[in-house]
């Protein structure tokens, strides 16, 4: 993460630009708009239609239920955008795409200008595709347009750029980042309605920490999600443990 080009640059496609209005005003975005450590812009699909009502969907080609997101007003939108400072990647959020991994907001957090381009409606006209780089999915279900999704995506890059948030450490020892499951955190009260911290936690001897913090990642990883195990990085030892606990590679 050091090799940072700042700012990180992210543009929004909507035709619904009110359900982003927040962005900039609340936690870790505003954060690192106010440092000037990223730029955000949402440009609304309805400057750029060529009709007087500025509609941007239309009724599926073939007849059918529901409405098509218009390949005009998001073609107009990309086509007005200033150049990029470097490279620059084109998302479409849509139910078809990959599905979204931390990987692809790590690369992001480096300095891409990303534009994202907010699907709507039943479908969007097939030739949108050729003026994006990738589709990205949030999972195998379907909810009303991209606008959550690109929020979610907006999040997930800004809190790993470096001075957004006040310990980078920890987002970088999140869910994911280290291709396993994180573990599990206590807090205050050390007992709550019987349930004891254990004891680890509350010794002071960090090395017997870390160790029992990748044990508990690697245990809960195995027990919710082992498919991430097959590419994890692991000592010989945790492969012995992983395998004493029922794990096959």
């Amino acid at each position: 993460m050091s090799e940072l080009r700042s700012p990180v640059t992210i543009t929004v496609l909507t035709g619904f630009p009110t359900l982003l209005g927040s962005l900039d005003t609340e936690g870790m975005i505003r954060v690192a708009l106010d440092k000037r450590l990223a730029t955000l812009r949402i440009v609304n699909l309805r400057d750029y239609t060529g009709d007087r009502h500025r509609s941007i969907d239309d009724r599926p080609f073939g007849g059918g239920p529901g409405m098509v997101l218009k390949v005009e007003p998001v073609v107009r939108a990309l086509e007005a955008l200033p150049p990029p400072r470097g490279e620059r990647r084109v998302a479409l959020m849509s139910p078809k795409g990959r599905i979204l991994r931390q990987e692809f907001l790590e690369e992001c957090a480096r300095g891409t200008d990303l534009v994202l381009v907010c699907g709507r409606y039943k479908a969007v006209d097939e030739r949108v595709r050729d003026y994006v780089d990738e589709e990205i999915s949030l999972g195998d279900y379907v909810i009303s347009g991209g606008e959550l999704a690109a929020m979610v995506i907006i999040d997930g890059i800004v809190r790993m750029i470096p001075g957004v948030l006040g310990d980078l450490d920890s987002a970088l020892g999140d869910s994911f980042s280290s291709g396993i499951l994180d573990c599990g955190y206590y807090t205050r009260p050390e007992i709550f309605r019987e349930k004891s911290t254990p004891e680890v936690l509350l010794s002071g001897h960090h090395k017997e920490i870390r160790k029992w913090r990748r044990k508990e990642a690697l245990l809960r990883t195995l027990k919710r999600r082992p498919g991430l195990l097959e590419n994890a990085a692991l000592s010989e030892e945790e492969k012995r443990l992983l395998k004493d606990h029922g794990w096959s590679r």
